[in-house]
Formats: C-alpha cells, sequence, structure tokens
C-alpha cells in the first residue's frame, strides 16, 4: 500500500508558500489534491443574498483553474467536486486509504462544523496536518496567546514588530513523478451557470479588472512594485478611488490564498532593499499586520464576531428596516458619494478601502441599521471577502469591535477631501449632480 496523502485546498488555492504541500512531496509516495464548492456557499442567506454572488465566484474558478494547472506542473491530480465535501471527502479518503490530509487552519463557525463533519466520518486512524501559512506572524511566532490578543491594534502591532518573526516564504514543492497522476476522471469546473449564477460582462469602469490566481496575482504583484514602482508612493495613493494603481489591489488573492502573506512581506523586503526604503513601503507591512489582526481578533472572540453586540457586548438600538437595506444596497440614499461607491460594488464586485469605511458608517451610524446585514451583503458581493476583515471591519466600523473612540465618518467633509472634483461619483452617478 502506497503512503498516501491529501490535500485539502479551502483558501490556500496555490502551490508556492504552501507547507502542507512541500511536506507531502517530500515524505509522501502518492499526494493528491482535492476543492469542493461546497453547494451551501451559492445558497441565499437569511436576509435575501447570495451567500457567494458572481464576481467573486468568477474569480474563484479562475484561481482553480490555475491551480489545477500549478499541480499539473507537480503531476498533481486535483479532484473537483460540487457536492458538500463531508459527503465527498470521506469517500475519496477511503477508496485512496489515504492516512493524512494535509489542511490550512481555519477556526470560524462554518468551517469548522464542516471539517467536524468530515473527520467524524472517517477513521481515526486519519492524520490532520494543519498549517497557518494564512498568516502574516503565525501564532508560534508571536509573544502571546490567542486568548491574549490585545483589544487596541496598535498594542499588537507593536508586539508583533518587535518580538514576531515573519517566516521564510516556502519556494516550490518538489514534482511528483509522472505515475502520481490519477487516471481517473477528477473532475469539472463547475460554471457561473451550474453554480446558480449569472455570467456577466466586466464593467469599463471598474478599479479591479484582475483574474483570479497566483499566477495573475505574482503579474500584478510584479506590476505593482518592479514595472512601475508604485509601492514607493503607496501610502500617498492609498486612499484613492478611481484606477487599477492607487493600491495594490492584493486583497483578493490574500482572501483565497492564491498568494500568501508572507510571499508579498519578503518581495517589499526585496524592494527596499533593491528601489527604496520609506514609509510606504512601511505601509504595506502595516497593512498586512492589519490582516493578522482581525484574524487573531476572530480566534480570540470566535463566534461574538458574528454577534449583534460585537465582541464589547454593547446594546444599540438597531433597525432592520429592508427599505433602508435596498436604498442601500442599490446606492439610493440621501448621500451621493454613499451611493457612488455602492454603486460600484453592485456593479463591479470591488470598492475602494476608503469607500467601506465611509458606507459602512453611513449604514450602522447615520441610518442605524443592524450592521450584520451589511457585512452580509459585502460577504455576496465583494471580489476580496475574507471573514475576518469583513466581520471585523464591520465591527469596529459600527463601534461594536476594536476601536476606542468609536468614530463616525462625516461623508460630506470625507467626499470632498478624497474626491474634491466629484470625479469618483461622476463615474458611478448617471444623474447630473454636480
Amino acid at each position: 500500500m502506497k503512503k498516501t496523502a491529501l490535500i485539502w485546498f479551502r483558501n490556500d488555492l496555490r502551490t508556492l508558500d504552501h507547507s502542507g504541500l512541500q511536506e507531502a512531496t517530500q515524505q509522501y509516495e502518492r499526494v493528491m489534491a482535492y476543492y469542493s464548492f461546497d453547494p451551501r456557499h451559492y445558497t441565499t442567506d437569511r436576509w435575501g443574498f447570495k451567500k457567494t454572488e458572481r464576481y467573486r465566484a468568477q474569480f474563484l474558478l479562475q484561481s482553480l483553474k490555475d491551480l489545477r494547472e500549478q499541480l499539473s506542473h507537480l503531476n498533481i491530480s486535483l479532484i473537483v467536486e460540487t457536492q458538500t465535501p463531508e459527503t465527498g471527502l470521506p469517500q475519496i479518503i477511503q477508496k485512496w486509504a489515504v492516512q493524512t490530509v494535509f489542511l490550512q487552519a481555519e477556526w470560524t463557525e462554518e468551517e469548522k462544523h464542516v471539517e467536524d463533519a468530515v473527520r467524524n466520518q472517517v477513521d481515526t486512524s486519519i492524520q490532520w496536518r494543519q498549517n497557518h501559512r494564512q498568516f502574516l506572524y503565525e501564532p508560534a511566532e508571536v509573544p502571546m496567546r490567542a486568548d491574549q490578543t490585545p483589544e487596541v491594534f496598535t498594542v499588537f502591532r507593536k508586539k508583533c514588530e518587535k518580538y514576531g518573526r515573519v517566516k521564510e516564504a516556502l519556494s516550490h514543492p518538489t514534482a511528483m513523478p509522472e505515475s502520481n497522476r490519477l487516471l481517473e476522471p477528477c473532475g469539472e469546473l463547475p460554471t457561473l451557470e451550474q453554480l446558480g449564477l449569472k455570467t456577466f460582462t466586466t464593467d469599463q469602469r471598474t478599479a479591479f479588472p484582475f483574474e483570479g490566481g497566483t499566477s495573475a496575482g505574482l503579474h500584478r504583484l510584479h506590476h505593482y512594485f518592479w514595472d512601475k514602482q508604485k509601492l514607493s508612493y503607496y501610502k500617498n495613493t492609498r486612499n484613492g478611488l478611481v484606477g487599477i494603481d492607487y493600491s495594490s489591489k492584493f486583497s483578493a488573492w490574500l482572501a483565497n490564498g492564491s498568494l500568501s502573506p508572507k510571499m508579498i512581506y519578503w518581495e517589499v523586503k526585496r524592494y527596499e532593499k533593491e528601489v527604496i526604503k520609506n514609509q510606504s513601503t512601511y505601509w504595506l507591512i502595516f497593512e498586512l499586520i492589519w490582516r493578522d489582526y482581525f484574524k487573531y481578533i476572530s480566534l480570540k472572540h470566535q463566534s461574538k464576531i458574528f454577534q449583534l453586540e460585537g465582541i464589547l457586548e454593547r446594546d444599540y438600538s438597531w433597525d432592520d428596516s429592508p427599505k433602508k437595506l435596498v436604498q442601500w444596497a442599490q446606492g439610493e440614499t440621501r448621500e451621493p458619494f454613499v451611493n457612488a461607491n455602492m454603486l460600484e460594488l453592485k456593479h463591479t464586485g470591488w470598492m475602494s478601502n476608503r469607500g467601506r469605511q465611509n458606507v459602512a458608517s453611513f449604514f450602522a451610524k447615520d441610518l442605524l441599521m443592524d450592521w450584520r446585514m451589511g457585512a452580509a451583503y459585502f460577504e455576496s458581493l465583494l471580489i476580496d471577502y475574507d471573514v475576518h476583515s469583513n466581520y471585523g471591519n464591520w465591527l469596529y466600523v459600527s463601534g461594536v469591535g476594536n476601536d476606542p473612540r468609536d468614530r463616525k465618518f462625516n461623508i460630506k467633509m470625507q467626499a470632498e477631501r478624497y474626491d474634491p472634483d466629484h470625479k469618483f461619483q461622476k463615474l458611478w452617478l448617471q444623474q447630473t449632480l454636480f
């Protein structure tokens, strides 16, 4: 019997900097890979939104296509299914006598429920090897337990920068012999229609015209760092609203794991050696630490990040008016700047960081709406949706998370500061307002 390992891909859709894949190819005689388009991810939630809409679904399909090609170069077959993992994966484990399953650690409710359901249906002798490569500072490399995570970001950041360590990014894993390829069909990637979603043509106004997958992510990184050297000015332009280069746009590849934060971090360090080291190069790392922070906050507080009172357990009087929700989602509020950002999201699946803060603040602090409804809409539409960052940011902006000052955005002042010539608003608002 061959010593067999299976890589269960979830939000780690790459072959570079993948410790599980590297270990499996070095230590096992047969290696296979698995991905499930879990049908629950394409159903409608309690507020009437598709859990995953067409923009992120298309980016995901492109990412899986690229992953399958990268795995093919390693002579590893990717099994793709459109049934729940607890339905299909135990059968595959049993059929191929898999001894070890490699997977990225996940801890939020839905992901843990699925993982536990799979584990309960397979032999207890199966080894489960988890990795934390989705972090910049992995839990074993920071000077605190998850339950000791500070409630203020600055404290967390300073501890990581002073005492933490960023591991080196891992290189290409060893290719398996050609005989490792499975001879039987491994499943076709579904279409948008097969996932219950509508096809679309990319809106020419989008600030995110990119494709999914590691290859596209690395191309974007090279363009932003080396071709255009935009990293040198990142801190000055990151609050932009129009165009593809005002910010790095790495978040979508990070969200589904086509790129890892370590891959970006060490490329920044190389840039600092070869081009320039300044506030902008540091600020991109600063943003990667923010991303880590929300992961640690969800590790610490678990299901509280999904609860109305948040991690602070504050009891506000929230509205759940369907009419207000629709007006906000459709860009039909009293604030043109909010409307422009919401229309960008509706038509492209993308919104700038500046826009997200403003529309979330308006939703929670001006409309006094149940912030979870807004978070669910973002989850549905955003190409770069990440459960920790999405819910962490909504908690923060809504006053039930990690903002010690509980701020409220002045939307008109924000519009005047970040869109003074109305270029962004004119791009997305059809009516003549200016």
